[in-house]
């Protein structure tokens, strides 16, 4: 997912609130849900309208979309997990400076497993071209 026709543009990342958060954990977990069956996993027994609220927020970010079902309308998230942590890392990249140091930082910090899956990656795409 790119932010707009300029992938460089400085951005802001989206960022999610905690009740965001849990709302799109459950989502990306569970497939697509009700404002009531979102309710109901999440224990705590919040406000309908405070999770219809948060589902319109997560709209409004593109990060959620509804669909009438009968009666019903489910929620489901438009992009994976791991789609979003992505954009977060790209954003992060854009918006950090000096884009060679934030990736040998990031580098450094990953364990030995990630750094061969990275590895593993880059050698098969410079083999493909």
């Amino acid at each position: 997912m790119t932010s707009g026709p300029d992938s460089t543009e400085k951005s802001s990342p989206i960022r999610l609130g905690a009740l965001e958060q849990q709302v799109m954990d459950l989502l990306w977990n569970e497939g697509p849900l009700t404002v009531r069956q979102i309710i109901e996993a999440l224990g705590n027994d919040p406000a309908y309208t405070t999770i219809a609220t948060v589902l319109t927020n997560l709209e409004r970010k593109q990060l959620v979309e509804r669909e009438r079902h009968g009666r019903s309308v489910l929620h489901t998230p438009t992009i994976s997990r791991e789609e979003h942590a992505a954009t977060l890392m790209q954003k992060a990249l854009v918006n950090g400076g000096d884009r060679a140091a934030s990736i040998l930082h990031f580098v450094e910090g990953i364990g030995a497993e990630d750094v061969e899956l990275l590895r593993s990656y880059l050698n098969s795409k410079d083999e493909r071209g």
